[in-house]
């Protein structure tokens, strides 16, 4: 498959601090006719996996003339990744699946109030995604799963978020190394990210606790292969490559054509102590930012 995401616009309901786009909600949305003139360009040139991102791309009021656009054009499916507070509203949910969506992935930070709705910025945050996600199942979507961006703060709380998962029904996740590379995050990466020595074990337990319960659609995303050796099949950046042939975002502010190899180029990083590793080849390394502050004693190369 070829996937187009469309960034529609940064506007959003909640304030998450270490966001990428926090710094960004001053700039202009894009246009309900330039996201349906991209997605007709995109979905002409082959791509029919469709993603509406933001921000928040349900606090536009034509979100739904958006999703039922790109079914109209021809998208096998359409997603979205969204905090999940707009679904807690009447009718909406059914709406959007109505409309033509297919994936919705929810955005879960924590699994107790006091974690989620501090990272969010929102009071009363994680009561409103959970009521979206019963709304979601009742109105019939067809793929429902999460991802969860770890941060410092969550890093230890990330068994409580799987478990949760699982009271949900939700056997698809990613669980997101924080990117430090714009936004929160970039302002003080020390703040945000955890270390690897914390955060590898921990993701570790948690896809074993997804694994015990059944499933191997936990992911994770933006970590060193070498700490995940034994879970190479739930690390995210290998399954996309065999999943889609070609991935583009289409933002009001910029269009990347190759997302991998752009964050290979510019964000992350491979160090002289990656050399000779088996898997440096597929490996997107560590983010510039945190060899920056820590250095890459923590990688543990594998013998080729």
């Amino acid at each position: 498959m070829k996937k187009f995401v469309a960034f529609a616009g940064y506007a959003c309901n909640n304030r998450c601090g270490f966001c990428v786009h926090l710094y960004r909600r001053g700039v202009p949305p894009l246009s309900t006719r330039a996201v349906v003139a991209a997605l007709a360009a995109a979905r002409a040139d082959g791509c029919d996996w469709a993603e509406l991102i933001g921000g928040e791309a349900t606090v536009r009021p034509d979100v739904l003339t958006l999703v039922a656009a790109a079914r109209r054009l021809g998208y096998a499916r359409v997603a979205m990744a969204t905090n999940g507070r707009m679904f807690a509203r009447p009718g909406f949910a059914r709406a959007a699946v109505d409309a033509g969506l297919t994936d919705v992935m929810l955005s879960i930070h924590g699994a107790e109030p006091a974690l989620h709705d501090a990272l969010t910025g929102a009071p009363g945050s994680l009561e409103e995604l959970l009521e979206g996600a019963g709304r979601l199942h009742a109105a019939g979507v067809p793929r429902l799963s999460a991802n969860t961006t770890v941060v410092r703060a969550n890093v230890g709380a990330l068994q409580g978020i799987g478990r949760l998962l699982l009271r949900l029904g939700l056997m698809q996740a990613e669980f997101i190394f924080v990117d430090p590379s714009s936004g929160g995050a970039a302002r003080d990466p020390a703040a945000w990210m955890p270390r690897l020595f914390e955060a590898a074990p921990a993701l570790r337990r948690l896809l074993g606790l997804g694994r015990e319960a059944g499933t191997r659609g936990w992911r994770v995303r933006y970590v060193p292969l070498c700490l995940f050796r034994d879970w190479l099949d739930q690390v995210s950046e290998l399954r996309e490559r065999q999943a889609f042939s070609e991935v583009r975002h289409l933002a009001p502010d910029f269009y990347n054509p190759d997302v991998t190899a752009s964050r290979r180029e510019s964000a992350r990083v491979r160090t002289p102590r990656c050399r000779g590793c088996a898997l440096a080849d597929d490996c997107e390394g560590l983010w510039r930012a945190y060899v920056e502050l820590w250095g890459d004693a923590e990688l543990e190369p594998v013998n080729a």
